[in-house]
């Protein structure tokens, strides 16, 4: 059976590659709000995944990259 982690992190993972595929393809522009959502919720999870298995590294890397996608959605809201 897979893991817990492997599921959490393979969908947060999935969802940031997704949406860098889309905006690289001009699918989905940076300024899209589902884009910025892609975006903090992948990155949420694969901080979360990264905090179970204790990887401090991508705890660092995922957490600041939703923290900023938070901050870019909170931006768009406010135009």
């Amino acid at each position: 059976m897979v893991e817990f982690t492997v599921i959490v992190g393979s969908i947060g993972v999935s969802l940031l590659l997704l949406a860098f595929f889309l905006n690289l393809f001009k699918i989905l522009m940076q300024d899209n709000k589902i884009y910025v959502i892609m975006n903090i919720l992948g990155a949420g999870l694969a901080c979360y995944t990264s905090i179970l298995i204790g990887f401090i590294p991508f705890v660092i890397l995922e957490g600041i990259w939703a923290i900023v996608a938070v901050i870019g959605l909170i931006k768009l809201y406010n135009k």
